[in-house]
């Protein structure tokens, strides 16, 4: 099947044949129709097949101009690079229409996107928050906004957009075709499909977790960190097969470490992207690895989602990833466009629980090679790999309280108590040295006078 076969016009078949696309992919062809009704639906289909031009092909194809330019079609998207992306590729596919597109995201000057919408705009991209922020300022406009498209919406609640989420869909009108995407399908996201969906028709290009059959994968088991250093840069100094490589790992922490470990081993071949580093860094970071000139990108899980960056020979996972959805997210980044793609992934004895586990969700066993003899295997383990000593649960036992009774030594005479009765005579004799006299009422005492 060629583009020519689905239903899209002049317009959009020029777009694609000056990028040279002729032939639509698996989810691309299989959801088409089923947009073009304008039925809800829901398509399920791996990292790296298509999905952005899945959902643009159709609601181009259905956009009519409106003089209003008020946004008509709105994406919402779970990270800022991925705004970019999804901008970038829909001013592609609408080279030879008229169609203004605004992207909307967090870390930037909001009055530059409200003066973009306030100048108009057919369709709208942006991040959950910051499209809450200008509807709420009364910018963004929804009372035409007939589809609403949801990508990587699995990657959405993971970081914690669910009430962003509800409250924008709550806010837009509720006659509009609802549209989301995903690689993974769990019961949270049923539960946001039941609320929101009506009767939705659901795509599948392939079934969820099913490793990518264009990518070949290889597991090597590694002792410890610094061996694993050792490894990493005897594969990156083949130039000519690594020519363009994605170091995956798990936490900023490791990313700075590594980074720091091998930057000088390939001096100004290297960038680093992480969710510390600013947005513009991170920007020019992937720009320069997407145009070569930097050949290797270490970064974490937030590149591995989405971005579709062409031509990536090699996906290193430096360590395996705690979430194994996002293991098959890592490997989608190279074996893209119907491209051979190579996934090499290193894991230490105490990562066992992960490769089962990303294993179990496949469906498949990861082939092992031996790690090879010219690698220098380390002895030096960092702080985290020292094993780790249980203290015994030791319980402290309360003081022995002192004895009571009487104390050790004799109490001076004057601390010794006598229980002994005084008359009230005999305290005012000692305390007037004579005895005071009462006098009755019949026999008063008379004062005299002058003193006499």
């Amino acid at each position: 099947m060629t583009f020519e076969d689905l239903n899209l016009n002049a317009s959009l078949k020029n777009a694609l044949r000056d990028m040279k696309l002729t032939s639509p992919t698996t989810i691309q062809y299989k959801i088409f129709s089923v947009i073009m009704s304008g039925r809800d639906t829901i398509g399920i289909a791996q990292t790296g097949t298509g999905k952005t031009y899945a959902y643009l092909l159709p609601c181009l194809r259905q956009w009519k101009f409106n003089k209003a330019l008020t946004p008509q079609i709105m994406i919402i998207v779970p990270t800022r690079e991925l705004v970019v992306q999804v901008v970038e590729e829909t001013e592609k596919l609408t080279k030879y229409m008229e169609v203004s597109i605004v992207g909307a995201y967090g870390g930037t000057n909001i009055r530059t996107q409200m003066n973009a919408l306030h100048q108009g705009a057919n369709i709208v991209v942006g991040t959950p928050g910051r499209l809450m922020d200008l509807m709420l300022n009364g910018i963004l406009k929804t009372k035409l906004i007939k589809t609403l498209i949801i990508d990587e919406v699995d990657e959405m609640l993971n970081l914690g957009f669910r009430t962003q989420l509800k409250n924008l869909m709550d806010l837009l009108p509720e006659k509009r075709q609802n549209l989301m995407f995903s690689a993974t399908l769990d019961d949270e996201i049923q539960k946001l499909i039941n609320l929101f969906f009506k009767q939705p028709e659901r795509v599948e290009a392939a079934p969820a977790g099913s490793p990518l059959e264009n990518i070949n994968q290889i597991l090597y088991s590694v002792p410890n960190f610094n061996t694993k250093i050792n490894f990493l840069k005897e594969l990156l100094a083949d130039k000519g097969l690594m020519h363009k490589v994605l170091v995956f790992v798990s936490s900023k922490k490791l990313a700075d470490e590594l980074f720091e470990k091998i930057h000088e081993t390939f001096p100004e071949q290297i960038g680093i992207a992480h969710s510390n580093k600013s947005q513009n860094y991170r920007f020019d970071v992937v720009k320069k690895f997407q145009s070569g000139t930097h050949r290797i990108l270490v970064a974490t899980d937030l590149i591995s989602r989405g971005l579709d960056i062409s031509k990536v020979s090699h996906v290193i996972n430096f360590d395996l990833p705690e979430i194994q959805e996002n293991y098959i997210h890592r490997i989608g980044r190279t074996g893209r466009a119907q491209r051979k793609g190579n996934a090499i992934s290193l894991f230490c004895p105490y990562e066992t629980h992960k490769k089962l586990a990303i294993e179990r969700f496949m469906g498949f066993e990861i082939p092992s090679e031996v790690l090879p003899d010219h690698v220098e295997i380390s002895t030096v383990l960092t702080l985290d790999e020292f094993p780790k000593t249980s203290q015994p649960n030791l319980e402290l036992k309360n003081p022995l309280e002192a004895p009571s009774g009487e104390a050790f030594h004799e109490k001076k005479s004057k601390n010794q108590k006598i229980n002994a009765k005084v008359r009230y005579l005999d305290k005012m004799k000692r305390k007037y040295k004579n005895p005071k006299k009462r006098r009755s009422k019949h026999n008063p005492i008379i004062p005299r006078k002058n003193g006499k």
